[in-house]
């Protein structure tokens, strides 16, 4: 059983940067990975991470968008500059593990004009 347990989310201007923080619990966890939600739309992948530090990024966020992993940790983190109101919604943070993928509660980021 892996939980994950996400932080860092919350108001901000839109150029303003934010870094959001995804702690899990569990072992046997391969791929992590961030995806949001906005308001009547469908949940999207933002960014993904492997255990050796392989990224993959949506072309929406590309170039403004950071993934980084802490093994040790558990813990994956991502970083967002140059936030637009466009970004805002509520992020999830993933984790692929035995036994399936597991899901944060979210993190809800708005973006300010």
């Amino acid at each position: 059983q892996v939980q994950l347990v996400e932080s860092g989310g919350g108001l901000v201007q839109a150029g303003g940067s934010l870094t959001l923080s995804c702690a899990a619990s569990g072992s046997g966890i391969t791929i992590m990975g961030w995806y949001r939600q906005a308001p009547r739309k469908q949940r999207e992948l933002v960014a993904t991470i492997t255990r050796g530090g392989s990224t993959n990024y949506a072309d929406s966020v590309k170039g403004r968008v950071t993934s980084s992993r802490d093994n040790a940790k558990n813990t994956v983190y991502l970083q967002m500059n140059s936030l637009k109101p466009e970004d805002t919604a509520v992020y999830y943070c993933t984790a692929n593990a035995r036994g399936g993928s597991y899901w944060g509660q979210g993190t809800q980021v708005t973006v300010s004009s």
